[in-house]
């Protein structure tokens, strides 16, 4: 089986930056509704966190031209030397999102494409790091699959690899680190078939079984 490691998909991205831009660049924005219905529960000008941000193309730029102070991280350091020669106000770091502490927290946080590029047990521990960075009632979304399972595509002629845990568990996972689910969308058509998670951190933290 391909290698599900972070440094492998961190390496691919690396490689394969210029040609990630191209085409990120060249995608229609489909996932705007979500992004504004996200923003929509972040106080106007609240700091944003973006992990695994890429380039910045097209959230982080929708988020800081909108206002927002972003701050994303991602583990290529060619995509966020792209976002930060692009949004210079911003603040970029090259840090791996599953060990990432940046001792603060959000008024939003966000893992879109790119939680569902780490194997299951990663996923898993992403849940810590999530409500490390979350204020009480900061949003969060990310993507993942429709069911359990591990899916491999393709880029630039290498091998990408997704992983995805059962619906019931991503739900106990937000449960446990004190979210509340808003939303859940599998496979959107509007998003070219994005699974969807919305949640919002608990303004009030319930004893954890």
């Amino acid at each position: 089986m391909p290698d599900p490691s972070a440094a492998a998909i961190i390496g691919l991205y690396e490689r394969h930056a210029a040609a990630w831009d191209r085409a990120r660049k060249a995608t229609r924005f489909a996932e705007r509704p979500w992004v504004e219905r996200f923003a929509a529960l972040v106080a106007p000008g609240g700091a944003v966190l973006d992990l695994g941000c890429g380039t910045g193309e097209p959230i982080g730029r929708w988020f800081a031209e909108a206002g927002f102070a972003m701050t994303g991280v991602d583990g290529s350091a060619p995509l966020i030397a792209l976002a930060g020669a692009r949004a210079p106000s911003q603040t970029w770091i090259v840090g791996d999102m599953r060990t990432v502490d940046l001792g603060r927290r959000f008024d939003g946080v966000l893992a879109w494409h790119s939680f569902f590029h780490l194997p299951h047990d990663d996923q898993r521990s992403m849940f810590g790091v999530f409500e490390r960075h979350a204020r009480p009632g900061a949003p969060l979304m990310f993507t993942s699959g429709p069911v359990a399972g591990e899916a491999l595509g393709t880029f630039e002629g290498e091998t990408l690899y997704h992983a995805s845990l059962a619906p019931d568990e991503y739900r106990a996972l937000l449960d446990r680190a004190g979210f509340e689910v808003l939303d859940h969308v599998a496979e959107d058509p509007a998003t070219n078939g994005d699974t969807i998670w919305l949640a919002r951190r608990r303004n009030e933290q319930r004893g954890r079984a």
